[in-house]
């Protein structure tokens, strides 16, 4: 199974394909999608496309994308939301399953523990994955 994990966000969206064969987990491909600042809808734009190519080139079968919670700042937790729906309609548009997992889902289901701190779940995430260094910058990890 190859699943698309997205830490969503307008400026810096994190990404990993990770395919599981039997008990074994590896990397595809994990990176960030970086848009500079401008208009949003510009930078949504910038999102579609590259996860559009993105899905194409490493066809995976599903979605997980980290639920947006809180945040302290309203108008980036708007726009966080807004590329999170373009990745989620990007996934429907090739006809992926989306899950959406809150963040201590995540640290639950890679460290045990659902309220882990990054850096143990940048750790877990190296050795799970076999890579040589974490990767980075955090919101690719994450």
């Amino acid at each position: 199974m190859r699943v698309l994990g997205i830490d969503p966000g307008i400026g810096r969206m994190g990404f990993a394909v990770v395919e599981r064969i039997g008990s074994k987990l590896s990397a595809v491909e994990y990176g960030l999608i970086d848009t500079p600042p401008g208009p949003v809808a510009d930078r949504l734009l910038q999102i579609d496309e590259r996860l559009q190519k993105l899905i194409e080139e490493t066809r995976p079968e599903c979605l997980f994308i980290e639920r947006v919670l809180f945040a302290a700042n309203k108008t980036t937790a708007l726009d966080v939301a807004k590329a999170a729906g373009v990745a989620m309609l990007c996934a429907g548009r090739k006809g992926l399953a989306v899950t959406e997992i809150t963040p201590p889902e995540v640290k639950q289901a890679v460290v045990g523990v659902g309220n882990a701190e990054k850096r143990q779940v940048q750790f877990m995430v190296t050795r799970i994955l076999g890579l040589a260094e974490p990767p980075r910058p955090d919101d690719v990890a994450d």
